[in-house]
């Protein structure tokens, strides 16, 4: 067993058992190291436009990280979006912020160009102290005319159809639906250079767009009430990970059926093989610890601390799984070790796996990541 798949497992272990935490987590004892930010303000910049999950994730949780930090400072949440997250975080890496007056949100569209070498990436996850990690699911949905030709789970009358969504970009968190949408041997062209998931959204609103898939906390806001109004359909979620890393239905949605549902009812998708492994771990890098939140590398050990300690007083508040579960889905929120397991997970992909996306990208839109 190589040390990636070792790691993997006992984060997967983690991330299973960090899902009781989120319905009751402990409070931590110790103070503050004498960190008082009373009158500061705190910007929590997210590499994403306003319209999308992480930005809905943001917005949820400042507000609940102001009433536990020392001081109560003012959260507010910056947007900065810019070739798929990686103008932001490249942005980030070149902050020497130390009083915790700075903080960065990612999601797996920061992490995937990271895991793929993507020559425009600057950054370095190691060099960031991670103080939370959110997991998250994605849910794809159709038009009611396109969904209403699936046989059950079947999506082979879709082969027949031309479709096109919004795209951030062919290495970013998308390729997790790309690759899903190939597998089920659908045609799908994606128009990348879209700022956010939200934007794929109002695309599809607007009729551009007839397939889209959005992250939990978007879904839920935005999609939802486009599905009770009989505008869109839900098609997949892409599911979620029971403790032994098997592919189960997604917790916040348990009556959609997850891509691997639909994959198996469909004969021109496989749920082995060399696809059906590069998907598997991609979707694990994206999804299970999608969301993280970052101090940089120069901020001193006690903020560190008194950040660490305000996300687990959030998370141990009687009514937090309940907002949570609302505004984000039912899904682990991860402190300490946990939070660095989670980081583990999503930065890190098998060899395999990679050379697989990469080939395939190369493919399927002439991305070369050389």
């Amino acid at each position: 067993m190589t040390d990636i798949e070792t790691t993997r497992r006992a984060a997967l272990g983690v991330l299973g058992a960090s899902a009781l935490a989120f319905a009751a987590a402990p409070a931590t004892a110790g103070g503050h190291g004498g960190v008082d930010m009373s009158g500061k303000t705190v910007e929590w910049v997210i590499p994403f436009s306003e319209s999308g999950g992480s930005a809905r994730w943001a917005n949820f949780y400042a507000p609940l990280l102001s009433e536990q930090l020392p001081g109560n400072p003012t959260v507010v949440v910056r947007y900065r979006p810019g070739a798929g997250s990686t103008a932001g975080a490249n942005w980030f890496q070149e902050q020497d912020t130390a009083d915790g007056t700075l903080v960065f949100g990612t999601s797996g569209s920061t992490q995937f160009p990271y895991l793929l070498g993507d020559p425009r990436v600057r950054y370095e996850y190691n060099d960031w102290q991670v103080v939370l990690a959110s997991g998250v699911g994605g849910v794809a949905y159709l038009p009611p005319d396109l969904a209403g030709m699936m046989d059950g789970l079947d999506a082979t009358p879709l082969q027949d159809t031309d479709f096109l969504w919004g795209s951030q970009g062919a290495t970013r968190l998308d390729l997790v639906a790309n690759l899903a949408w190939k597998m089920l041997g659908m045609t799908v062209d994606p128009i990348f250079g879209i700022e956010g998931r939200g934007d794929g959204r109002l695309m599809f609103e607007r009729g551009e767009a007839n397939i889209d898939y959005q992250t939990s906390p978007a879904y839920l806001r935005s999609v939802v009430p486009m599905v009770e109004d009989g505008l869109a359909v839900p098609m997949m979620t892409w599911g979620a990970l029971d403790d032994d890393g098997n592919i189960v239905r997604d917790p916040t949605f348990p009556d959609i059926p997850t891509f691997k549902e639909v994959c198996e009812a469909t004969p021109a998708c496989e749920t082995e093989g060399d696809a059906w492994d590069a998907w598997k771990a991609f979707f694990i890098a994206g999804f299970p610890a999608q969301k993280m939140v970052f101090l940089p590398a120069t901020a001193d050990a006690d903020v560190v601390a008194t950040f660490d300690k305000a996300f687990k007083d959030v998370i141990a508040q009687p009514d937090f799984a309940e907002k949570a579960a609302t505004t984000l889905g039912i899904y682990p929120q991860m402190t300490g070790q946990a939070a660095e397991n989670a980081k583990s997970l999503a930065t890190e992909v098998p060899d395999s796996a990679k050379a697989f996306v990469v080939d395939w990208l190369q493919e399927a839109y002439g991305v070369s990541l050389d």
